[in-house]
C-alpha cells in the first residue's frame, strides 16, 4: 500500500470549493479526468454510491466513506478493478485568500502513482475560478 499527499493553493473561495466537491454532478466541470458521474445523490454523504464515468469509456464504482461538513473534508473510495484507491481531500482557507486543498490518496502502488499526475492537474482547477 502507497500513500501521497497533494495540494493546491488558488483564488477561489473555500464555501467555493467545498461546493464542488460536495456535488458530483459539479465534478467534471474542475476534474478534466472525470467525464461524468452517475449516482441517485445530489451531495456527497456517507454510503453514497454510484460510477465514475472516465475517458474512453472507462467506468469505476465509489462509495463515500465520510463527510464532515464542519472541517471540509471527506473519504471515498474508488474500484479500479485491480485494486481501489482512496482518497481524503479537506479544503482550507488559504494563507493569504482563496483556498487550499488537499487530498491524500492511498492504495496498490501503480494506481497511486498513475492517478497523481491527473489529481494535481484536478486539484489545480477546483481552486481556480
Amino acid at each position: 500500500m502507497s500513500s501521497f499527499r497533494l495540494h493546491a493553493t488558488g483564488p477561489v473561495h473555500p464555501d467555493e470549493a467545498w461546493d464542488r466537491y460536495l456535488h458530483p454532478a459539479r465534478w467534471s466541470d474542475w476534474s478534466p479526468q472525470i467525464r461524468g458521474v452517475e449516482t441517485d445523490a445530489e451531495r456527497i454523504d456517507p454510503g453514497i454510491t454510484g460510477r465514475v464515468l472516465g475517458p474512453l469509456g472507462v467506468s469505476v464504482p465509489f462509495v463515500v466513506d465520510a463527510v464532515d461538513d464542519a472541517a471540509r473534508e471527506w473519504l471515498w473510495s474508488v474500484d479500479i478493478g485491480v485494486g481501489t484507491l482512496q482518497l481524503m481531500h479537506w479544503v482550507r482557507e488559504g494563507p493569504e485568500t482563496g483556498t487550499t486543498t488537499g487530498l491524500l490518496v492511498s492504495g496498490p502502488f501503480p494506481l497511486v502513482a498513475g492517478y497523481v499526475p491527473l489529481a494535481a492537474a484536478a486539484l489545480q482547477r477546483l481552486v481556480r475560478r
